[in-house]
């Protein structure tokens, strides 16, 4: 039986991420302390919300997590918990510090239409396995190191990280759960190979 934690800091959307990846073979825990969520097989970090309020409810266990993910803890981030895997983010300001995994900022899009809602493109560095997706963010990923980024997506005249991997963690700036047929099938593949390479 495979163990999924899911970090609950209070805003995710956690009701349709939960339906993509139930199934067969996996319990599923949410959990609003982010030590216990780690203990599962695969941690997964929610998207909705903001960055400052997400990252001050894991009380300061970024250093902590961290440390596991480099270590190989599988991950996967969906779009604000994409945005946790950084540095920081302009969105708060002063607020406490991302995890840090993969160094950068998080910035706001600047287009002429905030945010970015609906569906877009995936631009894969190699071949992917999803085409489109649906999108609803108004902060992107700007990695100060582009070598993690597997993925871009185009919004107007913005370019941006829609789809990054560092170790045994992979964040994606779209949300799969709610991109159809196709974005729950990558969801559940990206968990399978996740699991796989621990």
């Amino acid at each position: 039986m495979t163990h999924i934690g899911i970090f609950d800091y209070g805003a995710g959307n956690l009701h349709s991420l939960l339906k993509a990846i139930e199934g067969d073979g996996r319990s599923i825990s949410v959990d609003t302390e982010i030590r216990s969520s780690l203990k599962a097989d695969i941690l997964i970090l929610p998207g909705v919300g903001a960055f400052g309020a997400a990252v001050t409810a894991m009380r300061g266990a970024q250093g902590y997590v961290r440390s596991a993910l480099t270590d190989g803890k599988p991950c996967l981030g969906v779009c604000l918990g994409m945005q946790m895997l950084f540095d920081a983010s302009e969105e708060t300001p002063g607020s406490e510090a991302g995890i840090g995994l993969i160094p950068g900022q998080v910035t706001r899009l600047l287009t002429r239409k905030v945010p970015h809602m609906g569906w877009n493109e995936i631009e894969w560095v190699g071949s992917g396995p999803l085409r489109s997706a649906y999108f609803a963010n108004a902060y992107v990923c700007e990695p100060e190191d582009k070598s993690p980024v597997l993925a871009w997506t185009t919004h107007q005249d913005a370019r941006f990280a829609s789809v990054v991997r560092k170790a045994n963690t992979v964040g994606v700036q779209f949300h799969p759960e709610k991109s159809s047929v196709a974005g729950r099938s990558f969801v559940n593949g990206v968990i399978d190979e996740l699991l796989q390479c621990e």
